[in-house]
Order: C-alpha cells, then sequence, then structure tokens
C-alpha cells in the first residue's frame, strides 16, 4: 500500500515552515562564517598585537631545553584550540536550534497577524450569496496588497448585484411583453366563443386578430433570440462591407416616410453577415418609427466610411427633443421611447423596446462599440463602430 506524503495545506502553517526555514538557513550560514574565521584564526597568543608576541617569547626560558618547551606550548595551545572550535560548535548548533524553534512559534504568530485580514474576508464572502449581493468586505486599514485584493472583490460583487438586478428586470419585462399577446389571445377567442350568434365574419376577424397577436409574439421571441445569439459571441466571421448592408435595407422616402438622406463610404469588416443586418435593421427601423409625424418635415440621415481605422455606421433622425436621462437608458432591453415620438405606421405597429439593446449586443460581439446622443434640434444619433477586417485578422 503506498502513502501519499502530503504537505501541509494550511498556509499559515506554510507561512510559517517558509520563515523558519528561512531563519534556519541563515543562522546556518552565520554561524559557518564565524566558524571559518575562528578556524583560519592564527593559534594562541600570536592572535594579536606584535608586542603581545613580544612578551610571550620573553617568557620562554632560554638554553638548550627551549625549542622543546616552545613546541611543546604550541602543542598545548593548538589542542586547546581545537577543543574551543568543537565547544563552539556544539554551542552554536545548540544556540541554533533553540532559535528555530522559537522562530517557528514566532512565525505562528507572525503568520496568523499576516492572515487575520484573509480570514476576515472569507468569512465575509461566505456570508455572501445571491440574496444579500449588496454586502460588500469594506475591508479597512492600509492600502496595502490585502485592501486592494478586497477592494477588487468589492468591485466584483458591485458588477454582480448589478447584473442579477439586470437579469431579474429583463426576465420579469420578458415575461410582461410575452404575456401580454397571450392575454390578448385568450381575450379573443373567449369574447367569441361566448357569443352564441356570432357570424362567420365575426369569427373570421376574431381569427384575424389573433394572428396578428401570434405574430407580434413571434417577433418579440425572434429578437430575444436575436438578443441572446449576439450576447453568445460569434461563431463565423465572413467579409461584410457595411455601405453594402446598408444599401440593401435603407427606408424607403416619400409617401408619409421621412425623407432619407445617404452618404455610404465603404467600410469593411469580419463579422457575421446575419447579425450585422439585424444591427442595420433595428437602427433604420428606430430611425423611421421614432421620428416626427407626418408632414412635418421629417428626416433620417445615414452615413458609412472609415473613421480613425474602424469602419462607422452613424444614423440620425428628426424627432422630438429627447432628455439626456432617456437617452443613457435607450441601449436597456424593453426601454421605450415616450409615446409621443412613436410614429404609427399602421394599427397594432408599436416598438418591442429590445432595438437597441439587439444593436448594442451585435457590436460588442465583433468587439466593437456603440454610443447614442440627443440633438439638439430634437431627434437621436447614434454610432457604431466595428473592428476592421484588418485589426481582427491581426489579432486573431
Amino acid at each position: 500500500m503506498r502513502v501519499a506524503l502530503r504537505g501541509p495545506r494550511s498556509i499559515r502553517w506554510r507561512l510559517t515552515l517558509l520563515y523558519s526555514a528561512l531563519f534556519a538557513v541563515a543562522g546556518a550560514v552565520l554561524l559557518s562564517f564565524t566558524y571559518v574565521l575562528v578556524a583560519n584564526s592564527e593559534p594562541g597568543v600570536r592572535v594579536g598585537s606584535p608586542e603581545r608576541r613580544d612578551t610571550f617569547s620573553q617568557g620562554i626560558p632560554k638554553g638548550p631545553d627551549a625549542p622543546l618547551v616552545a613546541q611543546y606550548v604550541q602543542q598545548r595551545l593548538s589542542v586547546q584550540r581545537d577543543e574551543q572550535l568543537q565547544q563552539l560548535l556544539i554551542e552554536s548548533g545548540i544556540a541554533l536550534a533553540v532559535m528555530i524553534v522559537v522562530s517557528v512559534a514566532l512565525g505562528w504568530l507572525m503568520a496568523g497577524r499576516v492572515l487575520d485580514p484573509l480570514r476576515t474576508m472569507t468569512a465575509a464572502a461566505r456570508r455572501i450569496s445571491a440574496d444579500n449581493l449588496h454586502e460588500r468586505l469594506a475591508v479597512p486599514g492600509p492600502d496595502d496588497e490585502l485592501k486592494a485584493m478586497a477592494d477588487t472583490f468589492d468591485a466584483v460583487l458591485a458588477r454582480l448585484e448589478g447584473a442579477f438586478e439586470a437579469q431579474k428586470q429583463f426576465v420579469a419585462n420578458a415575461s410582461h411583453e410575452l404575456r401580454t399577446p397571450l392575454t390578448l389571445q385568450q381575450a379573443l377567442v373567449d369574447v367569441a366563443l361566448a357569443d352564441p350568434d356570432a357570424s362567420a365574419g365575426t369569427l373570421r376577424a376574431t381569427c384575424v386578430r389573433v394572428r396578428a397577436a401570434g405574430r407580434e409574439q413571434e417577433r418579440l421571441i425572434d429578437a430575444l433570440l436575436t438578443l441572446a445569439r449576439s450576447q453568445q459571441g460569434l461563431e463565423r466571421r465572413e467579409f461584410v462591407d457595411l455601405a453594402e448592408v446598408v444599401r440593401g435595407r435603407l427606408p424607403e422616402g416619400g409617401g408619409g416616410r421621412p425623407c432619407v438622406e445617404a452618404e455610404l463610404g465603404p467600410a469593411p469588416l469580419l463579422g457575421d453577415p446575419q447579425l450585422i443586418e439585424r444591427l442595420v435593421v433595428n437602427l433604420a427601423d428606430n430611425a423611421v418609427r421614432h421620428n416626427l409625424p407626418e408632414g412635418e418635415g421629417s428626416w433620417v440621415r445615414v452615413w458609412t466610411g472609415v473613421d480613425g481605422g474602424w469602419p462607422v455606421l452613424r444614423i440620425e433622425n428628426s424627432g422630438a427633443v429627447i432628455g439626456a436621462d432617456e437617452v443613457r437608458g435607450l441601449f436597456q432591453p424593453f426601454r421605450r421611447l415616450g409615446g409621443a415620438r412613436v410614429r404609427v405606421r399602421g394599427a397594432g405597429v408599436t416598438g418591442l423596446g429590445l432595438g437597441l439593446s439587439i444593436v448594442a449586443a451585435v457590436a460588442a460581439a465583433h468587439g466593437g462599440g456603440v454610443v447614442a446622443w440627443a440633438r439638439e434640434g430634437g431627434g437621436l444619433g447614434v454610432e457604431v463602430r466595428l473592428p476592421a477586417a484588418a485589426r481582427l485578422t491581426q489579432g486573431s
């Protein structure tokens, strides 16, 4: 049977062992250096000034036995020196062992002090769940690495809280939007069934209205699927020219529709043709739908080209004055402008509130961005910037 040897899993123990090991190595090096210096020094009293060596030499008796006496003295000094070195080595080793034990205790205490903020953050993080994402670590103290980590974690929690709130709001809005056509269909069918004298024409009219409500629901589902697909990223990239896509989807003016002015320059990029087409269609539909009423000089301006190395699509339209706060919320799902700016082109034609959300998601999926601004004279301007084909090729 094999026994797996594992080191300590606690980071406090690892830090303690690390501190102790470093102290032991440093102490061993210091003692070795001291021992080498003592061992390489000259023996006896010759280690000192010349005057002391002269005094010692004067103490040796003169005569024929002087060399033997001097040799004996040197031997005794050498033996004594070896004994002193041996004693120094033993006592230094004992002192080093004692200090290593002390360093383990001190290392354990210091590691605990260092890890106290981490334990506090861990306990706080375990208490935070989807139900209390508003809580924060809020670690006090100096601006060191641990506080920076805690602040980063708090920032992540703030983004998660925003994402959860946006998701809850999106689900609630989607449920409401999907329920509305179903409620309408149910009401139409109930009214028709409750009328025993309903004629074929009445039932046919009811079926037409139910079908229209079903189409509205289908449009909403398609928009939601497009939004979800855009947020998942791109599965393929093909060569697309924004100018060609806009030219094929450019709204026609006249007949009560806004006057359309187009300046279409080449704007090549690599992307998903279907998503790019959906982006253009949504922007064009919004520009036509949210405009001035018929006969009041409504217009739409479309521009494509390359600006600063980025393919750009810019669409502006006339309309009522929009507040800055209202513009900031246009890219939120199911966020609609006021009813005064909605141009009704036919019965039951209303915006779904997903147009600009899909535009922002498609632009983000392609690595680009979108901005919107309120025009001073009324109306809205939207600009979409997407990475150029050469930029994407180099990045990949």
